[in-house]
């Protein structure tokens, strides 16, 4: 056994356990190796039977002193009832349909059985526990994540199987890096994570791990940074354009916090190097006014500016807002979209070309291929996380080395947003401008849900408008919880006076589109929803938005949702209706009335859920961990970004002997396709 080998080498992995495992990634013996517990259960303390407690959860050794077996459900089904004693007393043994089991056990004979104690009729139970002949059960357990069709014991048995190979896992780390980190052996980091003796073992083994997978990630992200932006010189914009000429035309004061992303934006700009930014503000931190500034500089420095939204009404927003303010500085701003005629279409690229347009505005069909540019310097996205990698890489290309600008109002913790834009510099925008107003939040039980839209009548009289968002379009079988057109039900009939329109997700974008519009208009009073409305537009009459089924919704995802009100001069009101009693629910629910922070409740939602739920890593860009988590180790990111920047800085292209094995991590990392980079 090799460990290039297929997994169907081990013993009792056929064609079916082959496809099972397939779905965990693991195809070879060397995936199976580097597949990691997720956690562990200490077995090492034995309990006598008069210790146990009800609940508690314990390893116990006993002999079978009755074994028993029923038949219930019309005698389909077996159930196997042990008497197991020990000196101290006796204990029920409940293994339900599970007759095929009793040929494993024999009257008279000490078993080791591990599981949660509960109590029946007065007497004491285990209900399906882990059980073995020997000590076999003792112990540190590794416990795996799975998939249907594979058990925890078969995955300890494969695992053990493929132990025999640790010695020849290779070592992706020189010897200097490894003294330098204090780090162990990758061999006995493998055996002390799948296998550990005691827990100190495990600690070392497990941070040598996670010091690896850390470096090659960042090793990829300095690598894709390093050869598609340092390497190439890019366009510098006039040093004589003062973008200080614009910020005095506008008729409100910029924050502190504005002023100073706009510094370090025409830093960039006015410097030989790819400006390659990600602005980061909260909603309605004043993100637009900061990307205006870079564009001005770029217009008035000769050059064309691109901004790019994920849905129509959003770039149609941006495109009246940027031709009522460029209008009165000579500034040209044009629009396109797929929905445009063709004749107009046609007319706005062949004034790009001639570049009559200065800047543009517009969806996807700004990336077409018929879609060229006289002398692109600016490409700004909006919302970059709704756009895939290819997408921003098309406009990117539409000009030769053009600076890049992207924003989002999606909270990202302070502490991640290095990893998650690992080839990004990142301004920040923490401050809110003056005189905007908080939403008063308040959670609410399910009992309470009529009050709550009582009052969001009061103010559809006061002529306001509202959202309701719900979790699911449909009604599930195996989830309760309430769907959007169940929603949209109940209101238009509580709602009877006034326009109730539902929009969801599986909706054609020209059909949301088309209903955004009209609820921005005021058309629609009270729109019903899925979070297809988290990244929204500007609507100043919408005071008060309901959230059903505020648990199915994490921190950050409900700070998005809250800031689609808030927007004008009327205070504004959020509901968070909750079903259920859960105890992360009511934490959530908690910060959401006390703060109205968005980078403090994305930091407390990273401590309750962790980055993979909070971001979904793929749309990210970000690829999957195996054994890290960036919510805890952040140290070690730090240690390991440190090392991986002393290689990136001397082997660039990872070209050297002794980067190979890190080299072919970082391509398995990120995938084949990220080698065009190396």
């Amino acid at each position: 056994m090799e460990l290039k080998d297929s997994i169907s080498c081990l013993k009792g992995v056929g064609p079916r356990k082959s496809e099972a495992l397939a779905k965990l990634n693991i195809r070879t013996v060397e995936d199976l190796m580097f597949f990691f517990p997720r956690s562990y259960e200490d077995r090492r303390c034995r309990k006598e039977i008069c210790q146990l407690r009800e609940d508690e959860t314990a390893v116990i050794k006993a002999e079978i002193k009755l074994a028993v077996s029923d038949r219930y459900r019309k005698g389909r089904k077996q159930i196997l009832r042990l008497l197991a004693a020990d000196d101290t007393g006796t204990i029920e043994v409940v293994f339900f349909n599970a007759g095929y089991l009793q040929k494993s056990f024999k009257v008279g004979t000490e078993y080791v059985f591990y599981g949660k104690v509960s109590a029946a009729f007065g007497k004491l139970q285990m209900v399906h526990p882990d059980f073995s002949k020997d000590e076999g059960l003792t112990g540190i357990i590794p416990v795996y994540p799975l998939t249907k069709g594979i058990t925890q014991k078969e995955m300890r048995t494969w695992q053990k199987t493929a132990g025999s190979l640790y010695d020849k896992a290779e070592e992706m780390l020189s010897e200097e890096t490894i003294e330098r980190n204090r780090l162990c052996s990758m061999e006995y980091a493998l055996r002390n994570v799948h296998f550990p003796q005691e827990k100190q073992k495990l600690l070392e083994g497990k941070y040598r791990l996670v010091f690896d997978e850390l470096m090659v990630l960042q090793t990829g992200l300095m690598a894709a940074r390093q050869n598609s932006i340092d390497g190439r010189s890019g366009i510098a914009f006039s040093r004589q354009v003062s973008v200080d000429e614009y910020i005095g035309s506008l008729p409100y004061e910029l924050t502190g916090a504005q002023k100073r992303c706009i510094g370090e934006i025409n830093d960039d700009l006015e410097s030989e190097r790819i400006m390659n930014r990600l602005v980061q503000g909260d909603v309605g931190s004043g993100k637009t006014a900061v990307a205006e500034a870079a564009i001005y500089k770029a217009v008035k420095s000769g050059f064309q500016a691109v901004m790019m939204a994920p849905t129509e009404i959003l770039a149609k927003q941006h495109y009246e807002g940027l031709k009522a303010n460029f209008e009165a500085h000579g500034i040209k701003v044009g629009f396109l979209s797929g929905s445009m005629k063709a004749s107009e279409k046609r007319a706005v690229q062949q004034d790009l070309r001639d570049g009559k347009i200065d800047v543009i505005t517009g969806t996807h069909a700004i990336i077409q291929p018929e879609v060229e540019f006289c002398r692109l310097g600016l490409v700004i996205t909006d919302e970059q996380h709704r756009f895939g990698v290819n997408q921003r890489i098309r406009l990117k290309e539409k000009g030769t080395n053009p600076n890049i600008l992207v924003m989002t109002a999606t909270p990202i913790p302070r502490t991640l947003a290095v990893v998650l834009y690992g080839d990004l510099d990142v301004s920040v925008i923490d401050e809110l401008p003056p005189g905007r107003q908080p939403v008063k939040t308040r959670c609410v039980r399910n009992k309470m849900r009529n009050s709550c839209y009582d009052f969001v009548e009061k103010q559809l009289e006061q002529g306001r408008q509202a959202y309701v968002v719900t979790p699911l379009i449909e009604e599930s079988e195996v989830m309760d919880v309430r769907s959007a057109r169940q929603v949209a039900q109940e209101l238009s009939e509580k709602f009877s006076g006034y326009n109730v329109a539902l929009i969801h997700g599986a909706m054609k974008q020209q059909e949301k589109d088309e209903k955004m519009a009209l609820f921005y208009k005021g058309e629609i009073d009270v729109l019903v929803a899925t979070v297809v409305i988290e990244v929204g537009i500007n609507v100043p009459n919408a005071t008060v938005i309901v959230i059903e089924n505020a648990e199915r919704f994490g921190l950050a995802q409900l700070h998005q949702l809250r800031g689609r009100v808030g927007r004008g001069k009327y205070s504004s009101y959020c509901f968070l209706i909750l079903e259920g009693n859960s105890e992360i629910a009511e934490k959530r629910c908690d910060i959401m009335e006390k703060s109205s922070d968005g980078f403090f409740i994305a930091e407390e939602d990273l401590k309750l859920r962790g980055p993979g739920e909070i971001f979904g890593m793929k749309q990210h860009g970000l690829p999957d961990l195996n054994i890290s988590d960036l919510a805890k180790h952040l140290d070690i990111l730090n240690h390991a970004k440190a090392e991986a920047k002393k290689i990136i800085e001397d082997d660039p292209l990872l070209r050297k002997n002794q980067n190979q094995q890190l080299k072919r991590r970082v391509i398995r990392l990120f995938g084949e396709d990220f080698s065009l980079n190396l």
